[in-house]
């Protein structure tokens, strides 16, 4: 059974920065693509970010381009979500995401991932 944890969601300030990390609870984390999607109330859960499992390609919802960086550390089995410039409509439940699909294209639907952290809260304040 694999086990994702996320931590390193707060509440910030408009500008400010975080960083999320997900540990993930699996031997072979290297084969497995990672997501970040969060969901803001009244609303449905969207892709943030991903990071392959072969070459590390990334890709990120636009309006967190260069603002948000996805990165991953096989030898922790850890990914992490760098956030920037928060602005407050980033505030969400943000959730972590893998699958051990092993495919070459980039995965951004929810339907796509088969394992889930319980989430991490961010709030950014005006």
């Amino acid at each position: 059974q694999v086990q994702l944890v996320e931590s390193g969601g707060g509440l910030v300030q408009a500008g400010d920065s975080l960083r999320l990390s997900c540990v993930a609870s699996v031997r072979t984390f290297s084969t497995y693509t990672m997501g970040w999607f969060r969901q803001a109330p009244g609303k449905e859960r969207e892709f943030v970010a991903t990071i392959s499992w072969r070459y590390g390609n990334t890709a990120y919802k636009d309006s967190v381009k260069g603002r948000f960086t996805i990165s991953r550390d096989n030898a922790k089995n850890t990914v992490y979500l760098q956030m920037n410039s928060l602005k407050p409509e980033d505030t969400a439940v943000y959730y972590c995401a893998g699958t051990s699909r092993l495919v070459s294209v980039v995965l951004v639907s929810v339907s796509e991932y088969e394992y889930w952290g319980q989430g991490t809260q961010v709030t950014v304040s005006s």
